[in-house]
Protein backbone atom coordinates (compact mmCIF):
# COMPACT_ATOMS: atom_id res chain seq x y z
CA UNK A 1 0.00 0.00 0.00
CA UNK A 2 1.49 3.31 -1.14
CA UNK A 3 0.54 6.36 0.94
CA UNK A 4 0.51 9.89 -0.48
CA UNK A 5 -0.17 12.64 2.08
CA UNK A 6 -0.99 15.98 0.45
CA UNK A 7 -1.83 19.40 1.78
CA UNK A 8 -5.31 19.94 0.36
CA UNK A 9 -8.37 18.45 -1.30
CA UNK A 10 -7.34 20.18 -4.53
CA UNK A 11 -3.91 18.55 -4.50
CA UNK A 12 -5.49 15.17 -3.77
CA UNK A 13 -7.84 15.62 -6.73
CA UNK A 14 -5.05 16.62 -9.11
CA UNK A 15 -2.88 13.66 -8.11
CA UNK A 16 -5.76 11.19 -8.47
CA UNK A 17 -6.73 12.59 -11.88
CA UNK A 18 -3.10 12.33 -12.96
CA UNK A 19 -2.95 8.65 -12.05
CA UNK A 20 -6.18 7.97 -13.96
CA UNK A 21 -5.04 10.01 -16.98
CA UNK A 22 -1.74 8.11 -17.14
CA UNK A 23 -3.63 4.81 -17.00
CA UNK A 24 -5.89 5.95 -19.85
CA UNK A 25 -2.88 6.92 -21.95
CA UNK A 26 -1.33 3.48 -21.42
CA UNK A 27 -4.59 1.67 -22.11
CA UNK A 28 -7.31 3.58 -24.02
CA UNK A 29 -9.73 0.67 -23.38
CA UNK A 30 -9.30 1.05 -19.63
CA UNK A 31 -12.10 -0.35 -17.44
CA UNK A 32 -12.63 2.20 -14.69
CA UNK A 33 -14.42 1.44 -11.45
CA UNK A 34 -15.98 4.74 -10.39
CA UNK A 35 -17.23 6.15 -7.09
CA UNK A 36 -19.75 8.80 -6.12
CA UNK A 37 -20.04 11.22 -3.21
CA UNK A 38 -18.25 14.49 -2.57
CA UNK A 39 -14.73 13.04 -2.44
CA UNK A 40 -14.22 12.22 -6.16
CA UNK A 41 -15.93 15.36 -7.52
CA UNK A 42 -12.66 17.28 -7.69
CA UNK A 43 -10.99 14.37 -9.47
CA UNK A 44 -13.76 14.27 -12.05
CA UNK A 45 -13.42 18.02 -12.62
CA UNK A 46 -9.70 17.60 -13.25
CA UNK A 47 -10.40 14.76 -15.71
CA UNK A 48 -12.99 16.89 -17.53
CA UNK A 49 -10.43 19.69 -17.78
CA UNK A 50 -7.83 17.29 -19.20
CA UNK A 51 -10.37 16.02 -21.73
CA UNK A 52 -11.36 19.55 -22.78
CA UNK A 53 -7.68 20.39 -23.27
CA UNK A 54 -7.32 17.36 -25.55
CA UNK A 55 -4.97 15.50 -23.23
CA UNK A 56 -7.14 12.41 -22.70
CA UNK A 57 -10.09 10.64 -24.27
CA UNK A 58 -12.67 8.26 -22.82
CA UNK A 59 -14.13 7.13 -26.17
CA UNK A 60 -12.70 3.60 -25.89
CA UNK A 61 -12.85 3.35 -22.09
CA UNK A 62 -15.52 1.68 -19.95
CA UNK A 63 -16.97 2.56 -16.55
CA UNK A 64 -18.56 0.39 -13.90
CA UNK A 65 -19.90 2.21 -10.87
CA UNK A 66 -19.57 0.88 -7.36
CA UNK A 67 -23.16 1.23 -6.25
CA UNK A 68 -26.66 2.64 -6.56
CA UNK A 69 -29.55 3.30 -4.21
CA UNK A 70 -32.41 0.81 -4.28
CA UNK A 71 -35.68 2.47 -5.29
CA UNK A 72 -34.31 5.49 -7.17
CA UNK A 73 -34.78 5.89 -10.92
CA UNK A 74 -31.72 6.86 -12.99
CA UNK A 75 -33.16 10.35 -13.53
CA UNK A 76 -33.78 10.95 -9.82
CA UNK A 77 -31.55 13.89 -8.79
CA UNK A 78 -30.06 11.88 -5.91
CA UNK A 79 -29.45 8.66 -7.82
CA UNK A 80 -25.86 7.80 -8.55
CA UNK A 81 -26.68 7.41 -12.24
CA UNK A 82 -27.75 11.07 -12.24
CA UNK A 83 -24.67 12.05 -10.23
CA UNK A 84 -22.31 10.43 -12.72
CA UNK A 85 -24.08 12.06 -15.65
CA UNK A 86 -23.83 15.49 -14.04
CA UNK A 87 -20.30 15.20 -12.65
CA UNK A 88 -18.51 13.33 -15.45
CA UNK A 89 -20.28 11.49 -18.24
CA UNK A 90 -22.07 14.43 -19.91
CA UNK A 91 -18.76 16.30 -20.14
CA UNK A 92 -16.56 13.64 -21.77
CA UNK A 93 -16.67 11.35 -24.82
CA UNK A 94 -17.37 7.97 -23.19
CA UNK A 95 -20.14 6.27 -25.21
CA UNK A 96 -23.39 5.71 -23.25
CA UNK A 97 -23.21 1.94 -23.80
CA UNK A 98 -19.77 1.90 -22.13
CA UNK A 99 -21.20 3.19 -18.84
CA UNK A 100 -22.51 0.66 -16.32
CA UNK A 101 -24.34 1.37 -13.06
CA UNK A 102 -26.45 -1.04 -10.96
CA UNK A 103 -30.18 -0.64 -11.61
CA UNK A 104 -31.87 0.48 -8.43
CA UNK A 105 -35.32 -0.19 -9.86
CA UNK A 106 -34.59 -3.74 -11.04
CA UNK A 107 -37.62 -5.95 -10.26
CA UNK A 108 -35.38 -8.79 -9.03
CA UNK A 109 -32.50 -7.32 -7.03
CA UNK A 110 -30.68 -10.62 -6.56
CA UNK A 111 -30.75 -11.18 -10.31
CA UNK A 112 -29.51 -7.62 -10.82
CA UNK A 113 -26.51 -8.37 -8.58
CA UNK A 114 -25.72 -11.47 -10.63
CA UNK A 115 -26.12 -9.50 -13.86
CA UNK A 116 -23.73 -6.81 -12.66
CA UNK A 117 -21.07 -9.36 -11.77
CA UNK A 118 -21.45 -10.73 -15.29
CA UNK A 119 -21.04 -7.24 -16.78
CA UNK A 120 -17.73 -6.87 -14.95
CA UNK A 121 -16.56 -10.34 -16.01
CA UNK A 122 -17.46 -9.68 -19.65
CA UNK A 123 -15.38 -6.50 -19.59
CA UNK A 124 -12.40 -8.50 -18.41
CA UNK A 125 -12.48 -7.08 -14.88
CA UNK A 126 -11.75 -3.62 -13.53
CA UNK A 127 -8.35 -2.14 -14.38
CA UNK A 128 -8.44 0.84 -12.02
CA UNK A 129 -10.90 1.14 -9.13
CA UNK A 130 -11.50 4.56 -7.58
CA UNK A 131 -12.74 4.54 -3.98
CA UNK A 132 -13.76 6.95 -1.27
CA UNK A 133 -14.09 5.91 2.35
CA UNK A 134 -17.01 6.36 4.74
CA UNK A 135 -16.77 7.64 8.30
CA UNK A 136 -17.27 4.04 9.48
CA UNK A 137 -14.68 2.72 7.03
CA UNK A 138 -17.11 1.52 4.39
CA UNK A 139 -16.07 1.37 0.73
CA UNK A 140 -18.81 1.24 -1.82
CA UNK A 141 -21.76 0.54 0.48
CA UNK A 142 -19.99 -2.35 2.20
CA UNK A 143 -20.81 -1.65 5.83
CA UNK A 144 -18.87 -2.89 8.89
CA UNK A 145 -19.02 -6.66 9.21
CA UNK A 146 -19.22 -7.31 5.45
CA UNK A 147 -17.23 -10.46 4.56
CA UNK A 148 -14.08 -9.70 2.62
CA UNK A 149 -15.11 -12.18 -0.10
CA UNK A 150 -18.59 -10.68 -0.68
CA UNK A 151 -19.76 -10.24 -4.27
CA UNK A 152 -22.16 -7.59 -5.58
CA UNK A 153 -25.12 -7.61 -3.18
CA UNK A 154 -27.99 -5.66 -1.65
CA UNK A 155 -27.12 -4.00 1.64
CA UNK A 156 -29.15 -2.30 4.35
CA UNK A 157 -27.52 1.05 5.04
CA UNK A 158 -26.44 1.82 8.60
CA UNK A 159 -27.83 4.88 10.41
CA UNK A 160 -24.42 6.60 10.21
CA UNK A 161 -24.26 6.14 6.45
CA UNK A 162 -27.80 7.40 5.93
CA UNK A 163 -27.09 10.36 8.20
CA UNK A 164 -23.91 11.19 6.27
CA UNK A 165 -25.86 11.13 2.99
CA UNK A 166 -28.89 13.02 4.34
CA UNK A 167 -27.33 16.35 3.33
CA UNK A 168 -28.15 15.48 -0.29
CA UNK A 169 -31.87 14.95 0.45
CA UNK A 170 -34.68 17.10 1.86
CA UNK A 171 -34.61 15.02 5.05
CA UNK A 172 -33.10 11.80 6.37
CA UNK A 173 -36.50 10.16 5.87
CA UNK A 174 -35.97 10.45 2.11
CA UNK A 175 -32.60 8.68 2.18
CA UNK A 176 -33.05 5.14 0.82
CA UNK A 177 -32.58 2.34 3.34
CA UNK A 178 -30.93 -0.09 0.91
CA UNK A 179 -28.43 -0.04 -1.93
CA UNK A 180 -26.80 -2.35 -4.44
CA UNK A 181 -23.03 -2.38 -4.08
CA UNK A 182 -20.04 -4.17 -5.49
CA UNK A 183 -18.83 -6.52 -2.77
CA UNK A 184 -15.42 -6.31 -1.15
CA UNK A 185 -14.39 -9.45 -3.01
CA UNK A 186 -15.42 -7.83 -6.29
CA UNK A 187 -13.48 -4.65 -5.45
CA UNK A 188 -10.37 -6.62 -4.51
CA UNK A 189 -10.26 -8.18 -7.98
CA UNK A 190 -9.45 -4.80 -9.56
CA UNK A 191 -5.91 -4.68 -10.88
CA UNK A 192 -5.15 -1.30 -9.29
CA UNK A 193 -7.05 0.44 -6.49
CA UNK A 194 -6.97 4.17 -5.75
CA UNK A 195 -8.51 5.31 -2.46
CA UNK A 196 -9.10 9.00 -1.66
CA UNK A 197 -9.86 10.62 1.70
CA UNK A 198 -10.26 14.26 2.65
CA UNK A 199 -11.28 16.15 5.77
CA UNK A 200 -11.33 15.54 9.52
CA UNK A 201 -14.48 13.37 9.48
CA UNK A 202 -12.47 10.64 7.72
CA UNK A 203 -9.62 10.68 10.24
CA UNK A 204 -10.83 7.77 12.37
CA UNK A 205 -11.38 5.55 9.34
CA UNK A 206 -7.94 6.45 7.99
CA UNK A 207 -6.42 5.75 11.40
CA UNK A 208 -7.91 2.25 11.27
CA UNK A 209 -6.55 1.77 7.76
CA UNK A 210 -3.10 2.99 8.79
CA UNK A 211 -2.89 0.28 11.46
CA UNK A 212 -2.29 -2.22 8.68
CA UNK A 213 -4.46 -5.08 9.94
CA UNK A 214 -7.48 -6.36 8.00
CA UNK A 215 -10.52 -5.96 10.26
CA UNK A 216 -14.09 -6.62 9.03
CA UNK A 217 -15.36 -3.89 11.38
CA UNK A 218 -13.43 -1.41 9.18
CA UNK A 219 -14.22 -2.65 5.65
CA UNK A 220 -11.54 -0.54 3.93
CA UNK A 221 -8.85 -2.50 5.77
CA UNK A 222 -9.48 -5.35 3.31
CA UNK A 223 -7.26 -3.33 0.96
CA UNK A 224 -4.24 -4.68 2.85
CA UNK A 225 -5.01 -7.96 1.08
CA UNK A 226 -4.36 -6.28 -2.30
CA UNK A 227 -0.91 -5.84 -3.83
CA UNK A 228 -1.49 -2.63 -5.82
CA UNK A 229 -3.15 0.13 -3.78
CA UNK A 230 -2.52 3.88 -3.73
CA UNK A 231 -4.03 5.94 -0.90
CA UNK A 232 -4.15 9.72 -1.33
CA UNK A 233 -5.15 11.63 1.80
CA UNK A 234 -5.01 15.27 2.79
CA UNK A 235 -3.51 16.37 6.09
CA UNK A 236 -6.91 16.77 7.76
CA UNK A 237 -7.81 13.16 7.05
CA UNK A 238 -4.37 11.75 7.86
CA UNK A 239 -4.02 13.37 11.26
CA UNK A 240 -0.74 13.56 13.15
Amino acid sequence: MRWHVVESYEEMSRMAAGIIAEALERNPRLVLGLATGSTPVGTYRELIKAFQEGKISFKEAFAVNLDEYVGLAPDHPQSYAYFMEEELFSHVDMPPDHRHIPRGLAPDLDEECRRYEEVIRNLGGVDLQLLGIGVNGHIGFNEPGTPFDARTHVVELTPSTREANARFFESIDEVPTHAITMGLGTILEARHILLLASGPTKREAIRALREGEPDPEWPATCLWLHKNVDVIVDREAYGE
